[in-house]
């Protein structure tokens, strides 16, 4: 049985566009379509759709005006945002995913990127990432997908590790997500003390100007320092540094011991730029005595050649959002089936996780 998919876009050639591309892919179909938030309201009152994929800007009720109503309302709705590459838009989208929706897509510039082959496979990919994640949820009750999460492959049991602060261990925490990952950090790094024993490190899957309204608004929401990552930085404790979108994010140990970071224009790997995998790799020189890396909802299977990599020359700790409580069950089931897990949580307990490894100063 196809998924019925909802498009709602104030332009008639973006809702065609997208209605022709869903339609092209036998596993979809686009059940209704509207000009406004007010139409789509009233659609998602008495409608169950698999998926909606909802524009930020449009009369009447926008789309940000549409998620406050379906929140407040407790109308079930998988969301994925169409949104422009622009700092007000930027704001917007982070806002939008505060609200529920699970991601979004850059809506192209004109006729011909709408059309283009890169925009088709954003979308399908997308789609079928968060259905296939939401009929998983569908069919098991949080309990067995907590347990399964952790009983499909072989978890080691915790290892028993010196809080920082006591032994004097040099740490650092590095954190990858994708799909869902902007709702889901914030419900780690706000919870993160200001003392944290160690500088952590954050990539998450975002065009140019998202990141640094993300990383803004979980500082605005943080005790702990987030800033969007800048070359030259000098990490310290205490401070989160985001990956900049459009940029690759590496970390270099300085004659005295500090660590900096070094952002470069290489070209993205498998898509990605940033890419966890050359953040992680670039630990391997670091003079840090141990890494706790996390691995939260995406899509795909980032991070994971990096781990592996790092896991060569340093002393790790992986820690792995579970299953049940991820938007899409795809970077951390990678890391997981790659045998180096050595905590399955949810997402509720990252942060506790975190700090019960790290310490505080």
């Amino acid at each position: 049985m196809k998924k019925n998919i909802l498009v709602v876009d104030d332009s008639a050639l973006m809702r065609r566009v997208i209605c022709d591309i869903i339609d092209s892919e036998g596993t979809f179909q686009v059940k209704d379509v509207c000009r406004d938030g007010l139409e789509a309201y009233e659609k998602l009152k008495t409608v169950a759709y698999d998926a909606v994929i909802l524009d930020v800007n449009m009369p009447r009720m926008d789309g940000l005006e549409l998620l406050e109503k379906i929140q407040q309302d407790r109308i079930k709705a998988t969301v994925i945002m169409v949104s422009t590459l622009t700092t007000k838009d930027a704001d917007v989208t982070i806002r939008a995913m505060e609200l529920g929706a699970v991601d979004f897509i850059t809506k192209p510039c004109n006729i011909i990127e709408a059309k283009s082959d890169e925009f088709r496979r954003r979308i399908l990919q997308m789609l079928k990432a968060v259905i296939r994640s939401d009929d998983a949820k569908a069919q098991a009750s949080p309990q067995v997908q907590a347990a399964g999460a952790e009983k499909a492959v072989p978890v080691k049991k915790p290892k028993k590790l010196e809080r920082t602060g006591a032994s004097g261990k040099k740490v650092l925490v590095a954190l990858a997500c994708s799909t869902g990952g902007p709702k889901a950090l914030q419900s780690v790094v706000p919870y993160l003390p200001r003392d944290l024993n160690a500088p952590m490190l954050l990539v998450q899957h975002m065009p140019v100007g998202f990141t640094k309204s993300m990383a803004d608004r979980l500082d605005e929401l943080s005790d702990i320092e987030v800033k969007e990552a800048v070359e030259g930085d000098v990490l310290k404790k205490g401070c989160v540094y985001v990956a900049p979108g459009g940029k690759h994010m590496e970390i270099k140990r300085q004659a005295d011991g500090g660590h900096v970071v070094r952002l470069n224009d290489a070209p993205a790997i498998g898509g990605l730029r940033p890419c966890a995998n050359v953040t992680y790799e670039s630990l391997r020189t670091s003079g840090y005595d141990e890494i706790v890396c996390v691995v939260l909802t995406g899509m795909g299977s980032d991070g994971t050649g990096g781990i592996l990599s790092l896991k060569q020359q340093k002393n790790i700790y992986v820690i792995s959002q579970d299953a049940a409580s991820c938007v899409v069950y795809g970077m951390p089931k990678a890391i997981a089936e790659a045998g180096v897990v050595d905590e399955v949580v949810p997402l509720t307990e990252i942060a506790h996780t975190i700090i019960k490894k790290v310490g505080v100063q």
